[in-house]
Parts: C-alpha cells; structure tokens; sequence
C-alpha cells in the first residue's frame, strides 16, 4: 500500500509531502492545478521514463520518493527484491526514490540501494495498479489476462504442470534414443568390425604400462646376462682363479707348521678362499636370476607395440582401450535392442502426453466455465456504468501444439463490443479513454476477491458521466476499496462524496512562479469542495445542501 508521497522541484511543485491511508482516496480540484503532476510524480517511482521538463524551471533536478507498506511474504515480490539482492527487514517500508537531472539524466534507489529504471518498471504491477485515459498496463494488457482468469477460476496448474515435465522428459529420451540407435545403425559395419578385433585383442586396464616395465626389466637382463657369461665363463675355465687359489694353499698348507707367519698367511688365504666360493656362489646365482627368454622378451614387444598401435587407430590413451571396448559393446547391444527399447520409449511418450492432454483438457473446461461466470459478472456491471449496450467476452482458444506448456493448452484474452451487431475486440482498440475506464471498473469489481496491487489509482474515470452513472462509479469505487487502497482523481461531486479520505489540489502564483498545493480536507471543508463542484464558481447554499445530502449517503 503507498504510505508516502515526497516531491521536490517537479513541474510546478516545489515541495510536496503526502500521506495516504487505506480505502478510497479521493484527489479533486480545478482543471491545471497538477492532478496530473502527481500522478507522473507516481509513474517515475514505478520505473517511468525520466523526461529533463519535468524538473521545476530553475532547479537542478527533481526528487521523488515513495514509501510503500508491503507484505513480504513467499510471493513474487518477495522473489524479485531477493532475485535482485534488495534487502528488506520484515515490517520495514519498501522506499523508492528517483532523481531526474535538469540535463536528463536520472538515478534509482530502493531502500538506498541503487537499481535501474527497468527493475522498478518489474515491481512496478506488484505496487500499483494506475487506469487512465492513456493506461497501457494492468488489466488491458493481454498478456495478464490467463492469470487474471486462472485466479478467477481457482485453477491449480499443479497436475499439468508436473504431466508436462513428464511428458516432456519421455519426449527427450525417446529423441535421445533414436539419435543414438540412428548413430549406430550408420556405424554398422565399423562398429562390428571395431567390436571384434576389440574383443579378440582383449585389452586389459593398466596393461600397456605393465609390459612396458616388464619389456624395460627384460632389457635390462639381456645387458647384465652378457657381462656375467664372461665372468662365469672365467670361473669355469683352467685359469679359475679360485682354483689357483685352493692349489697355493695346499701346498702352504705342508709347510705351514714349520713357522708361525706361514700359519697366519695359511689361516688368510682360508679365509679368502671361503669369501672367494661364497663369491662364486652368488655369481652363479644370479646369472640364473638374470637369464632372460628370446621369445618372451619378443612376445612382450610384439603386444606392447600392438597395444599402441590400436591406441593410435582409435584415437585413445592405451589404458583406455578397456573402457573403450566396453562403450562399443554398450552401443552394440543398443542397436541390437534398439528396436524394443524405442517401442517401450515411444509408448511411454504417448501415455505421458496423453496424460497431458487430459489434464490441460480440463483446466480448458475449467477456464471455460469460469470465463462464462466472469463474463456474467461483468455484463452485470456494465448497465449502471452506462455501458448497457456493451458486452464482454472472455476468449479461451486452444493454442496449437508447439504453444503448449506447464500453463495448459489454451490462452485467454478479454474482449469486448461496444455497440449491437459490431465484432469483438481487445480493449484497447476498441473503447474509449472513459469507456475503457469504466470497463475496467467494472472487471475490477468482478475480480474484486481475486487480489492484485495493493493500491489501485483510476485517473478521471468518471470523464464525461454525471448523475446515477457517476453514482455508480463512485459506489463501486467504494466497493473495491474495502478490500485495498484505492485512489481515484475525479470531477464527479457524487465519487468525491464516497471518499474515505479526500484531498485538495490547487495551483496558487505570485505573478511569476505557480505552485502546486495539496491539502486534506476536514468535513466541512469536504462540503464546500463537493458544493463547488456541483455549481461552478460560485458556490450556493443549495449546492451546499446537496453536498450534504451527497455525503449522508456515504
């Protein structure tokens, strides 16, 4: 609900604070005095376009801030302020302020955080709800008219919205699935080809790296194998040197006990020649070690190269070459399966969309017959407005196929005939700055439970209307505002009357500069100004009592 209403320096106002209340607001006051002015004040905070004339002659720029009471609950306001990082503290004012330069620029804050124009034109319908003679939002728009109808209605889109996606799920692995059977099938011949000589390699995971260290191991053996054959083979032969050795120590041993050295010399030589065998021992052993076969050392090579070069064909890493096998084997079995899998797929897409159907089938009739309600609801409005040769029509079609979504099937659209035997038609094209206002009056009242902006403005609905037609507006005005704020910028002595709150507008000047003034009436002022507007200038007593009797009836 707007709360506040501050102006500084815009068109003929210099400084202007309001505060506004819940229920029917009333503005009226002579022609030129700035009704206008405060309603472009409005529009700037709800993301209008900053036009350099409206800053006040002489000043810099204009200001105008706006505070907004607002329920910040789980709904879509909530959503967007948090989509767009505004921070609100629960039962804290939603405050707009916009600033517009003499030299056209302008600046956008909500609770002091900047924002651009084009987020609050997005807040904007969750705000304020404005109907005038040049209105090109709200409830002429059509792209507002399904959920208006829907709301109506109580439809709960719920279950078509849950079939859609599951229709749409099936649709998208059944064309995952003839893509994939459709691959293969092109692929055939290669596929099975690939597959067998895959599957009689029988490519192992971690395999190449294995034969690499075993090729690299058997290598390395074949060098080592070399260089002990020759020294086994000097072990072996008459020049063994440990031979030598055991002979020397034979003969030493004779003559060992004739002195003592000779007997330590003896003692050392035995010595030697037990490290000498043990030497030997080892030598023996590993050549044995180290003996290496030809033929596998071929047989490892021979597999390894393979390996790489089937790597190599196939465009992958040589440990990959498993995994490999096993997606041609998975795309094999699919094409071998191909046939059934689809079949069960295709099935399953046509019970989803079946489903589908039936469920947007009859939030269709739904919406049919609420539309038939709402239709009634609003011809009953149209007579009083003086609309009684009009008619409205809510049209449900059946959108084609590649419309349909998590909404239904069919889209909604309000139109209306102005006069017998002319076609339907959108609003907007159709009826006039005041006509289109009462219509839109009168479908207001219609919707009244189903909610919408918290403050709802209506600029001169009652243009060229007097008597029991503007009665009625303003009975129905009072009506639509026990429920929301509402404000309404008349001329008509019987809406003004149904005001819970009314207020001034004058336009005073010094001889060089006009200003805009805004006042709230009491009641006795409340009758004078109801008195001028049913007699003129001059104000009588008889157009006093009528103002009396105007409000008597509120």
């Amino acid at each position: 609900m707007l709360a506040t209403l501050s102006i500084r320096d815009l068109v003929i106002i210099e400084a202007l604070d309001l505060d506004f209340a819940a229920g029917l607001g009333v503005l009226t006051g002579e022609t030129g005095a700035g009704k206008s002015i405060l309603l472009d004040a409005l529009g700037l905070v709800l993301g209008a376009r900053a036009d350099s004339g409206l800053v006040r002659a002489g000043a810099e720029k204009s200001r105008v801030t706006a505070g907004f009471n607002v329920k910040l609950d789980s709904g879509p306001l909530a959503q967007l302020l948090d989509d767009n990082d505004l921070e609100i503290e629960a039962g804290e004012p939603l405050i707009i302020r916009r600033q517009v330069r003499a030299d056209g620029g302008s600046r956008a804050h909500v609770n002091d955080q900047p924002v651009s124009a084009a987020l609050l034109r997005e807040l904007a319908p969750y705000l304020v709800e404005i109907h005038g003679q040049h209105d090109d939002r709200g409830l002429i728009n059509p792209k507002g008219h399904l959920a208006l109808l829907d709301s109506f209605a109580k439809a709960d889109h719920g279950k078509v919205a849950r079939v859609y996606r599951q229709w749409r799920d099936a649709e998208t692995a059944l064309a995952a699935a003839l893509t994939e059977m459709e691959e293969a099938e092109k692929d055939r011949e290669w596929l099975e080809h690939s597959l067998n000589e895959l599957r009689s390699f029988g490519p192992q995971a971690g395999e190449e790296a294995a034969l690499a260290l075993e090729r690299a191991d058997m290598q390395k053996g074949e060098r080592l194998s070399e260089s002990l054959v020759e020294i086994t083979d000097m072990l072996d032969g008459s020049n063994n040197p440990l031979a030598k050795l055991r002979s020397l120590t034979r003969k030493l041993d004779r003559i060992a006990p004739e002195h003592p050295i000779l007997a330590e010399a003896l003692s050392s030589l035995d010595r030697a020649i037990i490290e000498a065998g043990e030497g030997e021992d080892k030598l023996f052993e590993a050549a044995q070690a180290l003996n290496f076969d030809p033929q596998q050392l071929e047989e490892s090579e021979t597999r390894l190269f393979a390996i790489r070069a089937l790597a190599r064909k196939h465009d992958v890493q040589p440990d990959d070459l498993a995994d490999l096998l096993e997606r041609l084997e998975a795309r094999w079995g699919a094409l071998e399966s191909g046939g059934g899998n689809v079949v069960a797929l295709t099935a399953a897409r046509d019970k989803a969309k079946a489903d589908y159907v039936g469920a947007a089938d009859a939030l269709h009739k739904q919406r049919v017959e609420a539309g038939t309600r709402l239709d009634k609801a609003v011809a009953n409005e149209l007579v009083p407005l003086k609309l009684d040769a009009a008619r409205f029509q809510s049209s449900i079609t059946i959108l084609p196929e590649e419309r349909w979504g998590p909404k239904g099937n069919s889209a909604a659209e309000f139109l209306i005939s102005t006069n017998p035997g002319s076609d339907f038609a959108p609003l907007m094209k159709i009826a006039s700055g005041g006509e289109l206002s009462r219509f839109i009056l009168a479908l207001k009242v219609a919707l009244a439970e189903q909610g919408g902006a918290d403050t709802i403005i209506f600029d001169e609905i009652d243009r060229g209307v007097g008597g029991a037609v503007a009665s009625a507006i303003g009975e129905r005005l009072s009506r639509l505002s026990k429920d929301t704020q509402l404000l309404a910028v008349t001329h008509s002595p019987q809406v003004a009357a149904k005001g819970d709150h009314h207020l001034y507008i004058s336009k005073s000047s010094d001889g060089t500069v006009a200003r805009t003034n805004v006042v709230l009436l009491d009641i006795a002022a409340r009758q004078e100004e109801i008195a001028r507007m049913l007699s003129g200038a001059e104000v009588t007593n008889e157009a006093r009592a009528q103002a009396d009797r105007l409000l008597e009836g509120v």
